[in-house]
């Protein structure tokens, strides 16, 4: 703590006594090396559109959409393992590499396709030539080009699964990519284990996209509407989604869903609190909640005034533990963020007289 705080700190630990009517706006004068050793910053106090109503408990969780399953498109044993749960990807990164017989069957088949093919087209070519000679009916030339069709079907339908699988046919390994970007929420493998296509080998949820699920009670069912703000710790603002219209019979709540940005310490399954931002009091601005203290029995804010700061009592409308909303304060106004400790024992000094 700076030595210059302490003989403040000291006149304010023999006062408990409400502050008088005298002091509020009293000007405290605060120096520029003052302000610097006594580490005070300021904000601006801004317009509030909207006043937090209600505060509930909610779990982070996927939006819907945001959630993709890697399925395993051939059974197999998996070779290598590139990625673990938790861990961030790209669109189009390898997680796995997998062995599977079927890769292997899959290009024999196609090597057969593509050898009919080529027969086929040979005797398409030979039977067009007969029929336009009037040797042979036009009913063969089209039995020839429904086989070369078939051939062909064959080889575009193989072609694209192994493209699809990001297969290998020579060696019988097909590698599980990444279909969008994001973080891997499950990873269900095990080196040398098997996987189908029946199960799905990783789970990835979609990079900067949350919701928030929340129990809304019934006395604000109806009050709440899809469009309107919530507030999470941090400042963080979403939107709500949709709001149930089943009030379920043991809670007496109905569900609440919400779309969040990305953040950091935003964490799917992770339990927050998170505000019901309602219509603000006409004349209220919002401050970083650090801004506000108490000082006697009043509530007030610091606002920076020639030569120092003034206490200036105001009215808390709602806090969420990072922003508070207040009236009685202009916007515009220049309000301390930092220092507020020492600002505070000025202020009580100063209504005692010292």
């Amino acid at each position: 703590m700076p030595l210059a705080s302490r003989p403040i700190l000291a006149a304010a630990a023999l006062l408990v006594m409400g502050l008088p009517a005298a002091a509020a706006d009293r000007l405290l004068t605060v120096t520029a090396t003052q302000r610097q050793q006594l580490g005070i910053r300021t904000t601006t106090a801004r317009p509030a559109d909207a006043a937090a109503i209600a505060t509930l408990p909610a779990t982070i969780t996927p939006p819907p959409g945001a959630r993709v399953a890697v399925s395993a498109p051939f059974p197999g044993v998996i070779r290598q393992s590139f990625a673990v749960s938790g861990q961030a990807v790209r669109q189009g990164e390898a997680l796995a590499t997998v062995f599977s017989r079927e890769v292997l069957e899959m290009g024999a088949e196609l090597a057969r396709a593509r050898a009919r093919s080529g027969v086929a087209r040979s005797a398409a070519a030979r039977t067009d030539q007969l029929v336009r000679e009037g040797i042979a009916a036009g009913a063969r030339a089209e039995e020839a080009r429904a086989a070369l069709n078939e051939a062909e079907a064959d080889i575009s339908s193989r072609s694209r699964l192994l493209a699809l699988a990001n297969a290998d046919a020579r060696t019988g390994f097909y590698t599980l990519r990444a279909p969008i970007a994001g973080r891997i929420s499950s990873a269900n493998i095990q080196i040398g284990g098997a996987v189908d296509g029946a199960t799905a080998p990783f789970v990835i949820d979609a990079a900067r996209r949350y919701a928030v699920e929340a129990q809304l009670p019934e006395r604000l069912v109806g009050q709440v509407r899809p469009g309107d703000r919530i507030g999470l710790p941090g400042g963080i603002i979403g939107t709500v989604t949709s709001v149930g219209v089943t009030i379920d019979p043991q809670t007496r709540a109905a569900l609440l869903k919400a779309s969040v940005p990305a953040a950091p310490g935003l964490v799917v399954g992770r339990t927050i609190s998170v505000s019901l931002m309602g219509r603000a009091t006409p004349g209220a601005v919002t401050l970083p909640a650090a801004a506000i203290t108490r000082l006697g029995r009043s509530t007030v804010v610091f606002i920076e005034a020639p030569g120092g700061f003034a206490v200036r009592p105001v009215a808390l409308v709602s806090a969420n533990g990072t922003n508070a909303i207040i009236s009685g304060l202009p916007g515009g106004t220049r309000v301390a963020v930092s220092g507020i400790s020492e600002l505070k024992a000025l202020g009580l000094a100063a209504a005692a007289g010292n």
